[in-house]
């Protein structure tokens, strides 16, 4: 969150703009919040209406795009691919958050930009040490030497803070070290989240579409969401109901995030739990509509 809260104070003013997609991390909006640059925000992942932003504001200095990589809500990426070639064609920065991508993502595990091919192509990118990196705490901001440079100089999180503990860097460098030397724990988690996926959607549970580990299961109420957390712990899975605010009003839900540690009796038992439940509550093989009928938003 620090690393969010640094970057667009000190590399933007009230003559630049900020495009955010709107469904970026809670993190990102309370960063932009303490820039003086102008806030503009496109459709989540609907690059006309950000081309249409970029623009009105073309008559700004600067203008840079925001997104997260992975969408930790909703598990889906952003189009990394096609928002560079429209910050190449009207001159804008690209700012990523990849804290939902770092580690496993991309062919060898580097992130959004590795699995779209623009590596070189971003110009900032704030992550975690947590996560996928080891759950520690501390993040980082890296891209393009002169932005770390000027963060070093003015970013009030990095200036006024303590140091990330020496234990978390060292544990931080392991992981590293452990992941840039092989794939195969990033392998098997791709293995994981395409069979828990396959076996979620089979059982008729409404999932959010996507190739990631982050897998929302969409129940639409609030108070449904919490029952079918509070039943999924009897069965042994623990797993939390997210309702408005944390998402938009009408969209509750129960977000899974898979693990290369998982074996496949432990999804074929998540799996087995959610049907058991979703048997309960008559949600099997129905849509939004559908259950927002039987249980309202």
């Amino acid at each position: 969150m620090e690393a969010n809260a640094a970057i667009f104070e000190v590399l933007l003013n009230k003559e630049d703009a900020m495009i955010s997609d709107r469904l970026v991390h809670a993190s990102i909006v309370d960063g932009m919040r303490l820039s003086k640059a102008q806030l503009f925000n496109y459709k989540h992942n609907n690059m006309s209406h950000l081309e249409e932003k970029l623009q009105e504001t073309q008559n700004c200095r600067f203008r840079m795009i925001i997104t997260d990589g992975v969408f930790s809500m909703d598990g889906d990426m952003a189009k990394l691919d096609e928002i560079c070639n429209l910050a190449d064609k009207y001159d804008a920065m690209v700012m990523v958050d990849d804290s939902h991508a770092s580690g496993f993502i991309g062919k060898t595990g580097r992130g959004t930009h590795e699995h779209f091919g623009v590596m070189g192509r971003i110009d900032a990118i704030t992550t975690t040490l947590g996560k996928a990196l080891g759950g520690a705490t501390g993040g980082c901001i890296s891209g393009r030497k002169e932005i770390v440079d000027l963060c070093r100089q003015r970013a009030r999180p990095y200036l006024f803070s303590n140091t990330v503990p020496p234990v978390v860097v060292a544990a931080s460098i392991k992981v590293i070290d452990l992941i840039s030397k092989t794939t195969e724990r990033r392998d098997k988690l791709e293995r994981n989240t395409k069979y828990f996926r396959e076996k979620m959607t089979k059982a008729g549970l409404d999932i959010k579409e996507g190739e990631t580990p982050i897998v929302p299961v969409m129940l639409y109420n609030a108070k449904l969401a919490q029952d079918v957390a509070r039943d999924m712990y009897a069965e042994g899975i623990y797993v939390i109901g997210f309702f408005f605010p944390v998402v938009a009003q009408g969209q509750a839900r129960i977000r899974t995030q898979i693990s290369a540690d998982h074996e496949i009796e432990h999804i074929d038992k998540a799996v087995a739990a959610f049907t058991k439940v979703g048997a309960r509550y008559n949600i099997l093989g129905k849509k939004r509509d559908e259950i927002i009928a039987m249980y309202g938003m």
